[in-house]
């Protein structure tokens, strides 16, 4: 079953992103920089577009990104990647690209060293929901840049 799952999951991404490109839809914002993730004290507060923050849940926060965008995220010293939908802001004097839930943090294997230097996409909508999803149904994707 998941690995029919996965299999429409590539077909639905190739899909979209042959119409988008045909279209001219395609604009892929791409960032470098330093990764954090949320100290516990933040859970169950307010996130700026109004969700109650959780560290289990694949979001983010960033002050350079759209509020309800999503991004995939590659920890660029072990290719490790994960989707998050950004849903907060950081405090103005922080300086780093991206603040992840616990759980996107444990996922790009860097919990014991607090940062990393990553890199940040913007991705269509659809392909960070199918991320999420398959992330937190443990489904491995294909290969490390593959969805």
């Amino acid at each position: 079953m998941r690995r029919l799952f996965l299999i429409a999951i590539i077909f639905c991404t190739a899909t979209w992103q042959a119409n988008a490109q045909r279209e001219g839809m395609v604009h892929q914002a791409v960032s470098k920089g330093i990764a954090s993730f949320y100290h516990d004290k933040f859970e169950g507060r307010l996130t700026a577009n109004g969700e109650v923050f959780d560290n289990n849940k694949f979001t983010a926060a960033s002050n350079i990104l759209k509020l309800g965008s999503y991004v995939k995220v590659t920890n660029l010293s072990n290719g490790k990647v994960v989707y998050v939908k950004i849903n907060d802001r950081m405090a103005h004097t922080n300086t780093r690209l991206i603040d992840l839930a616990r759980v996107a943090a444990k996922e790009l294997g860097f919990i014991r060293k607090g940062i990393t230097q990553v890199k940040v996409e913007v991705v269509p909508e659809s392909e960070g929901k199918i991320g999420i999803v398959a992330q937190r149904e443990g489904i491995a994707l294909v290969g490390k840049n593959e969805l």
